[in-house]
């Protein structure tokens, strides 16, 4: 077999008997727990705090504040910071264009994974597009979307020559297609391509971001509300168990206990049990903060504080209330919301809408519910790292 090399691809569902049914009904609790209509919301805050771990990982640090500054134009005058900013949204927005696209691509494909790699590097400044070696010489420029054309070390690791990524990848997607595999298989699918795709290492730079990109949208692809929840964010938590669990799968079979592949497959295993484990807690984690009417109290507290502090009027927290339960507010009831005249209300929306509590399209158009990841910081103080 021409990608023996990358055996085993899976390992037995039975190593799985009470994490994944766990990970199944709980995912269906978190989101059924959130209306409709916020789900998007929280959808874009998943974004932004997906993009924030998952550079993480790649030790760029953006402090949330700098990428909602990058997402509405705003960049440092610092070359490095602004950089970090450009690639943040460019995270945020390659993100997006995956979630708008589900449905049109095979998300195991050569395809896809150029298209995601093309759309993220083609939107980084230059200084991010290059390759240095430990003397800071740039020795690669990398080309958006294109497999690597030579050969590369990965610290012990030694990825498979770049003449042999096609075979390799063709394997991988026969391997792993969702629509060929049980609900479980899918489930195990997740993380076992995690690893199999750096392990083969397609690109010269870029292959972590590209999989953890990958593996959120194979979470939503199969319906597991990843959009309400970020695998990285569990990762980056656990950066350095998750980096050797990587390295450990990329051991060869030990004994004769230890699988009928090249690879190790009690490695392989042990790295699905860790990666389904940080996504389990990332959904109780997120179905705790937002579930039972978690988030609305929240809220309410958050802007009650404003109100006292007086960075918010009164009668705020009614109108918040009514973009929570409603899709969107048409201008014409917030009177009628606030128990205001026209003027004050006027004066309540002004500052809602100042503070990016509530957003609109237009000046005239409706406003609907809206999360800074500022303001997610102080709705949610655990959601990011202290300081």
């Amino acid at each position: 077999m021409l990608t023996s090399k990358m055996e085993p691809t899976f390992v037995q569902d039975r190593d799985f008997e009470n994490l994944i049914p766990a990970i199944i009904s709980e995912a269906a609790e978190l989101t059924n727990c959130i209306p409709l209509n916020i789900r998007s919301i929280i959808g874009d805050m998943v974004k932004s705090m997906n993009c924030y771990y998952s550079n993480l990982i790649e030790d760029h640090h953006t402090k949330p504040a700098d990428i909602d500054r990058a997402l509405n134009g705003d960049y440092s005058d610092n070359t490095e910071k602004r950089n970090l900013q450009l690639e943040a949204k460019a995270h945020i927005e390659v993100q997006s264009l995956i979630d708008n696209n589900i449905n049109n691509y095979n998300i195991v494909s050569q395809d896809f994974f150029k298209w995601v790699h093309k759309e993220f590097y083609k939107r980084l400044p230059e200084d991010l597009r290059i390759i240095k070696d430990n003397k800071s010489k740039i020795i690669k420029n990398v080309s958006p979307g294109e497999f690597r054309d030579g050969d590369v070390q990965v610290g012990l690791h030694i990825p498979i020559q770049s003449s042999e990524i096609d075979n390799y990848l063709k394997r991988f997607e026969e391997v792993y297609h969702p629509d060929k595999l049980s609900k479980y298989q899918q489930i195990i699918a997740i993380p076992c391509s995690h690893h199999r795709f750096t392990w083969i290492h397609p690109f010269f730079d870029g292959n972590g971001r590209v999989v953890r990109m990958f593996s959120q949208c194979y979470f939503n692809k199969i319906g597991l509300g990843s959009s309400l929840w970020s695998i990285s964010r569990g990762l980056a938590r656990n950066v350095q168990r998750y980096k050797q669990a990587l390295i450990n799968a990329d051991s060869k079979r030990k004994y004769d206990y230890d699988g009928r592949g090249n690879l190790s497959e009690s490695g392989l295993k042990d790295f699905c049990i860790f990666f389904l484990e940080m996504a389990l807690d990332q959904i109780r984690y997120m179905k705790d903060l937002l579930g039972a009417g978690n988030l609305l109290k929240r809220m309410e507290s958050y802007v009650n504080n404003e109100t006292e502090e007086g960075n918010l009027l009164k009668g705020s927290f009614s109108l918040i209330r009514e973009a929570f339960y409603s899709a969107e507010v048409e201008r014409c009831k917030i009177q009628e919301i606030t128990g205001y005249k026209e003027r004050q209300a006027r004066k309540v929306l002004a500052q809602l809408l100042k503070h990016k509590l509530l957003i609109s399209d237009s000046q005239k158009s409706p406003v609907r519910l809206y999360f800074t990841n500022e303001i997610a910081m102080k709705l949610f103080p655990k959601l990011y790292p202290e300081g």
